[in-house]
Parts: C-alpha cells; structure tokens; sequence
C-alpha cells in the first residue's frame, strides 16, 4: 500500500451479503444449465461467434471506439473498413485475436496460469499490436510516466507499477488460492477484483481498460465459464457505462470497499447468463419444433393433398419464427423463398394451406390480434410435467 492510493490495500475490503450469495448461487446454477443443454455444432459455433463479436464491440466502445456491432461483425468475418475508420478496425481486430487467443489456450489447450507481470504484459502487447503512435503505450512495456485518467483519477506514480503489480500477483494468489483450488464463488470475485485492481495500478500508459477486462474474461473461462458466456460483465459494463463509471468513481469516497461494484457487476452477469440460458433453450425448442413438424406431417400425409402441396406446406410453417406472430399478408411474405413460393399462386390457396397447418394442429389464430403463430406450445406436453405453483416463477 501507498500513502497517496490507502484504497490499494490488496486486503478482503468487500463483504457478500445474501443477495450477492443468492446471485452467485443462480450464476452457478445457469451455467450448469447451459452446458447441460445439447446444441447442434454448427448452432454452438453461431452462438460463439455472437458472443466474441458481442465481447469485442463492448470491450472496444467503453473506450470509445464507435464501430458498430454490425461493422466488428464484417471484421470479424475478415471485411474491412474504410479507411478512416481503419484504426478503430485494428483496435477491434486485436481484441478479437486475444479473446479467441485466450479461450483456445484454456479450453482447447486446456492450459492456465496464475495472474504475473508477464501475464498482464503479454495481453497488453495482444491489444497494442500494430496500433502505432495513436495507441499512446509501448505494448507490453509498464509505464515510466506519470497519468491522470480522465482528468479525475491520478494513477499512482510510476515508479510504483512495478511494487504494486507484484504485490497485486502475490496477494492474489494467497487470497484466491488458485493453486490449492477454487470454489466458483471465489473464482467469480477474483475476476470481479482483479478488474477493479487493475484499473487503479493503471500500469500501463493506455490501452488499462481493455487489459483488464482481457484478464476478466481469462480468469472467467478458468473458472469454468462457457466461452459463451465469459464475455457478459464486459458487455455489462459497456451498457451500463455511466454507472460503470460512477461506480469505480465511488470506490475512492468508499475507502475501496468493493461491496457495492461486486453486487453491481454480479447483477450484471446473473442476467447475462440467463439471456444466454434462453438462447441456447431457444435452440432446443427450434430443434424440437422442427422434429414434430417433420412428424406430424407423416402422421397426415395420407390426408392432405400431394407431395408438392405437403412440401409447400412444410416449407411455410417451417419459416414461422416462433416468438413472434403474423398477419396473413405478412405470412406471403415472411421471406424470400416463401415470397416467391406464393408469388403466382391465389390468396385462397394461401388460406388452404393455412386451414390445413391448424388441422394439423402446428398454427393456431389469436382471436385478439387476429394473427397467426405456430403452435409450438403443443411440445410443452412433451416437456417435464410440475406443479403450477408460485414458488418456481
């Protein structure tokens, strides 16, 4: 500890109160979910890809780089942007290279290390690389001036980094104790911690931000965190960026009690992982749907008309997305196939096949709004039967 920084005490200044106990609980309990719930390959690979696009563009904007998550998408795909814009494409593409860099090392390689100097540095040099004179800090060099961070908070001189980096790496590993073994809990806030720790030591002249946030993710999928879903405090802390802010801001008024950022990010990854449980849950219902669509129809092919009738039919209710619901001219076109699949045929052959797919029982009307949806609800017969009580929702 330094006399100008008291806050940077490397001791336990948090406490867990049942709330944040009862958020670590769901967090564990959704991640067991998720890798609990088979997907397709090709599907788990989509949902990946997401999830590093979402990481990247959040970890990247929070410093204030504008691509859209749109354009870090075609960077991702190997696209480039104009160029002025070109800057901002290489901060991303550094981004993107050290997130998929670091998750092949501990998922595929399935190789981990404790937090060290060399550690914070080699993921610096990942985020600085090729960044030139505009990146204000020699990659994966600790700095030797002294900064002041957004004309508020004044890192501490620099003649310090190099103490406090060590004291940071020693304290971590005797109060986390990753090498003797982790609880979940304990790994969650280690994550939390080191992020906040980071962004006081500043050891770097720029690119702090998204050095922590990469040391976040590490420790996230060392813990045991889907790929998935280890980007989610980022995104958390990018749209939520005020109080992101706001909240470290107040770590000085608070004497570096950490109580109040721990519950704030925790709320922020509990809700994440559970947008993340429903779209993996989305795919097994798509999944499911598809499977009783394709059974249906052979259980009523002996009824209903020809081949090409049944093939035409099965195409259509096979394009129904199945949140949401349709009109019955949104239905001749609710893409581009079904668009021309109905193109020359009459309005009344369109109501036919919609007639038939609600004998069939895969679309039902809503007598309210007078649209149509498939009736996907059929499969939560097939689904584990409870008690409708109050106590599971």
């Amino acid at each position: 500890m330094i006399e100008s920084h008291p806050f940077i005490s490397f001791k336990k200044n948090w406490r867990l109160g049942p709330n944040e106990w009862f958020q670590l609980g769901q967090c564990q309990a959704t991640i067991k979910a998720i890798t609990r719930t088979p997907i397709s390959p090709a599907y788990r690979k989509k949902l990946y890809l997401v999830s590093l696009i979402k990481g990247a563009q959040a970890t990247t904007a929070i410093e204030g780089n504008t691509l859209s998550e749109d354009e870090v998408e075609q960077i991702a795909e190997g696209k480039s942007m104009p160029e002025s814009k070109r800057y901002m494409e290489q901060e991303v593409s550094n981004v993107l290279d050290a997130l998929q860099a670091i998750r092949n090392e501990i998922i595929d390689d399935d190789r981990s290390e404790i937090i060290t100097g060399e550690l914070l540095r080699r993921f610096h040099r990942l985020i600085g690389k090729n960044l030139g004179k505009e990146f204000g800090a020699t990659p994966g060099r600790f700095r030797k001036r002294h900064v002041v961070v957004g004309q508020v908070y004044r890192a501490p001189d620099a003649q310090h980094v190099n103490d406090l980096i060590d004291a940071f790496c020693q304290w971590s590993l005797k109060e986390f104790h990753y090498q003797k073994g982790q609880d979940f809990s304990t790994a969650v806030i280690q994550a939390i911690v080191s992020h906040v720790y980071i962004a006081w030591i500043h050891p770097f002249d720029d690119g702090n931000g998204r050095t922590a946030r990469l040391l976040e993710f590490y420790l996230l999928l060392r813990a045991g965190v889907p790929d998935l879903a280890a980007h989610i405090l980022s995104n958390h802390y990018n749209q939520t960026r005020n109080e992101y802010y706001r909240q470290l801001k107040s770590l000085q008024k608070k004497k570096g009690d950490l109580s109040d950022f721990i519950s704030y990010a925790l709320q922020g990854f509990k809700d994440g992982l559970s947008e993340v449980l429903k779209t993996v849950q989305k795919s097994q219902m798509e999944v499911a749907w598809n499977a009783h669509v394709h059974q249906t129809f052979v259980q009523f092919a002996s009824m209903h008309g020809s081949r090409p009738v049944e093939r035409r039919r099965k195409s259509l209710i096979l394009s129904f997305l199945l949140d949401q619901e349709y009109a019955i001219d949104e239905i001749a076109a609710i893409n581009e196939p079904i668009r021309v699949q109905y193109e020359n045929l009459s309005r009344r052959t369109l109501q036919r096949d919609i007639d038939a797919l609600q004998v069939m029982g895969l679309l039902k009307l809503d007598s309210q709004s007078g649209k149509y949806r498939a009736w996907s609800g059929i499969l939560q017969g097939q689904m584990a039967h409870v008690r409708d009580s109050r106590i599971l929702h």
